[in-house]
């Protein structure tokens, strides 16, 4: 094997994801971020221009180009072939058979949600959590919060557990399985809910690129117009948020359905740090004070 420094194999590894059109989304959105992550996770090392000129062995080299080379033959998420996974500027476990996380959400939290949250938050719920990574940033920006992470999979609620206790969260942060479709109450009500629930539409989810359908269909689909989750949500909504909270929620593409659905209530779209679209932040004041038709049914 040829001798490679960092820049090299990057190089490497780049012109391998060009030349057989991988799809990205997973934490990266091109072939060029792709390969950084991949090599500086196998390495180990930081994500700095000072490691580019160091010299790689032929053992880690190798490793690097086996891992891009089951990228390109297993059409998988990266995160699912590395175990892990780095998100808003922290480190995860990944697996798959759990969603990998990606939600433009995190690096929201990393910036504290001003200006809409409260200046006190003590309490935070996480729904429909998959690994626990927003509701574990939740808890490293705010150390007095308690925080309580919510699936139904059993898989997930595994590994946002383990997550969990990676992060040395485990006197604050509590993970439990139920089912945000059938859940009615919470012991207490939250300053802060943030949820990623499923939202893909179904005519989207009939025409997934191969990474994203190698993901669990119950983490994505949505239902007909995306919403099912986020209905079930805003319906039970004033009995789990207080009404100086604030809901921070994810629907992306179903965007537009949840505008027409819910003309009336006075949802905000706040810019994203890193671009897109999708995320919405709803007052729980604003909530208190105005009316949405689904919430009467």
């Amino acid at each position: 094997m040829q001798d490679y420094t960092v820049a090299t194999l990057i190089e490497a590894v780049y012109e391998l994801f060009q030349s057989n059109h991988l799809s990205y989304g997973h934490g990266t959105d091109n072939a060029w971020d792709e390969a950084v992550a991949l090599v500086l996770t196998v390495t180990g090392l930081a994500d700095d221009e000072s490691v580019l000129d160091q010299s790689l062995s032929s053992s880690v080299a190798s490793r690097c180009l086996s891992v891009a080379q089951l990228r390109i033959d297993q059409r998988l998420p990266l995160a699912y072939i590395l175990g892990e996974t780095q998100y808003a500027g922290y480190r995860f476990k990944a697996e798959q058979g759990v969603i990998v996380p990606r939600s433009p959400i995190g690096l929201l939290l990393r910036d504290g949600l001003q200006p809409w949250l409260p200046s006190s938050v003590t309490t935070i719920l996480d729904l429909c959590c998959g690994s626990g990574v927003l509701g574990i940033i939740a808890a490293h920006v705010f150390p007095d919060a308690r925080v309580t992470l919510v699936d139904v999979d059993a898989q997930a609620i595994k590994l946002a557990r383990t997550n969990v206790a990676q992060h040395k969260l485990e006197e604050r942060v509590e993970v439990i399985q139920a089912d945000v479709l059938q859940q009615q109450a919470f012991p207490q009500q939250f300053d802060l809910i943030i949820t990623n629930p499923p939202y893909v539409d179904a005519s989207d989810m009939s025409s997934l690129p191969a990474e994203y359908a190698a993901e669990p269909e119950h983490a994505l689909a949505g239902g007909a117009d995306g919403l099912v989750f986020i209905d079930a949500i805003l319906e039970k909504l004033p009995l789990w948020l207080k009404p100086s909270g604030l809901l921070v929620a994810e629907v992306g593409a179903s965007a537009p359905a949840l505008n027409q659905k819910y003309a009336d209530l006075p949802i905000i779209w706040p810019d994203l740090p890193m671009g897109g679209e999708g995320v919405f932040v709803l007052e729980g004041a604003a909530l208190n004070s105005h009316t949405a038709p689904r919430l009467q049914d």
